[in-house]
């Protein structure tokens, strides 16, 4: 091949791989913003609202808080690894992933290893701190998904078996969450289960006899418990029983009025102190709305519309690029922080019943923590590759655009130099959308489908 292409080793065609794969990308900053933004608010409302049920527990005034700035700061490490993990690697592990799943939630059932909390067999005992199970299953699942959803990307679109093996595995894990049970994280992954079939291309009518046939067994699921259909019962009038199923809703509902516009100023809430169950957790936005009004509740509403929104937008452009795991990924954390977020500020609005679901990023909650943090750093490495790929396809372009007027890639504006005939004809070869040989490679390099099927 030499005698074809002589120039070639003057300009070094095979350093030109090397110098695009040394490109550096960027983490989207509109991401990391409003990440540190949700997780400072959560710092300040965590230590606002949970000073007096530390003193009420007699452990201390700052308790909760050092446990969660402990657990903020774990959840750090583990975003920090997956933010310098390379895409591909972490997609090879996605059948080992599945596994993860089911083994971790069938391990809250072994006696020594699962604790009970409530009544509810969710969490795993490690000792010094536990750890809901679910929160992991949540991510593990959603890049599970985003694998199969690259492997049958047709298939998911024309066969009724490629679109119901997902559910199946929906299922299997529902089955298992409805034994601990935990109804609010079952809801969640169904929902996003289906979100993320939507997103892949799976064919809407075929989506319709699913959905006719879960909507009431998910009810049924709902009111099978009294509990359940206390709390759903509860959520149309609260203050009918506001010293009994309608308790917490009721003194969430006190707090949101009694915040009116600005809020009664930070630490001022009176509903946090002992008053409010739960208030550090499941309805620090009632505390949130008490203490900064509507104003508050505003800004947190706003910070996980930016979250979502630029997630979903980083998902659109990695698929364009053909990068369909990372903007499946992407897709289906835009839809988990999306449906949490809005059930828990549902919850405490009291437009929705009453669910232990904490708010992303903001809840106190050490597994809860962890799990959103792993999420956006999974986030940020995806908008990281996304921008190295578009640097590499900006630098191609730029050097195909040099190569088509006949001068050396690489060389800057002012000292340009004609390429010689020769070089330029061979050059003009593996431009982008020339000869096959060459353009296989470069298209590979720079727009990768990590999907083994696709």
């Amino acid at each position: 091949m030499s005698h074809w292409f002589p120039p070639l080793p003057r300009f070094g065609l095979g350093q030109q791989a090397t110098r695009l794969d040394a490109l550096p990308g960027r983490f989207d900053p509109w991401l990391l913003g409003v990440a540190f933004a949700l997780a400072g608010m959560g710092v300040v409302m965590v230590a606002s609202s949970s000073i007096a049920i530390g003193e009420g527990l007699d452990v201390g005034p700052y308790y909760f808080l050092t446990k969660h700035l402990m657990f903020l700061a774990l959840g750090a490490c583990v975003a920090g690894v997956l933010m310098r993990t390379e895409l591909k690697s972490i997609e090879q592990k996605d059948r080992l992933l599945l596994v993860l799943c089911f083994v971790l939630l069938l391990l809250v059932f072994v006696p020594g290893i699962g604790k009970t909390v409530n009544g509810a067999k969710r969490w795993l005992n490690f000792g010094i701190m536990g750890f809901q199970a679910v929160e992991a299953v949540k991510l593990m699942y959603i890049i599970w998904l985003a694998s199969y959803l690259v492997r049958f990307r047709d298939e998911v679109n024309a066969t009724w078996g490629a679109m119901f093996k997902p559910l199946g595995v929906a299922v299997a894990l529902v089955a298992l969450l409805i034994l601990q049970p935990d109804f609010g994280s079952l809801s969640l992954i169904l929902a996003i289960t289906a979100g993320m079939l939507v997103l892949g291309g799976v064919h809407m009518p075929r989506m319709f006899g699913p959905v006719l046939v879960g909507l009431p067994v998910l009810a049924l699921i709902a009111i099978a418990e009294p509990y359940r259909w206390r709390r759903f019962t509860s959520f149309w009038d609260p203050f009918a029983d506001p010293f009994g199923s309608g308790y917490q809703l009721s003194n969430a509902l006190m707090a949101i009025g009694r915040g009116e516009w600005f809020g009664v100023g930070l630490g001022g809430s009176v509903q946090k102190l002992s008053y409010l169950p739960e208030a550090h957790t499941d309805f620090i936005l009632a505390v949130i709305a008490e203490e900064l009004g509507f104003v508050g509740v505003c800004l947190v509403i706003a910070l996980y519309a930016v979250l979502v929104g630029r997630a979903f937008w980083i998902g659109l452009k990695c698929v364009e690029m053909r990068r369909h795991f990372a903007g499946y990924c992407a897709f289906g954390i835009a839809l988990w922080m999306a449906l949490q977020s809005f059930v828990s500020i549902g919850v405490n609005l009291g437009l929705l019943p009453t669910k232990g679901l904490t708010l992303p990023l903001i809840s106190s909650g050490g597994s809860s923590v962890l799990g959103t943090c792993a999420a956006i750093g999974l986030l940020l490495r995806i908008s990281y590759e996304l921008d190295r790929a578009e640097r590499q396809v900006a630098r191609l372009r730029g050097e195909a655009a040099q190569v088509s007027a006949g001068i050396e890639p690489g060389t800057p504006p002012q000292t340009a130099q004609p390429l010689p005939s020769t070089a330029a004809s061979a050059l003009g070869s593996v431009s982008i959308g020339s000869a096959p040989r060459g353009t296989s490679r470069l298209r590979d390099r720079v727009e990768p489908s990590f999907g083994r099927g696709a």
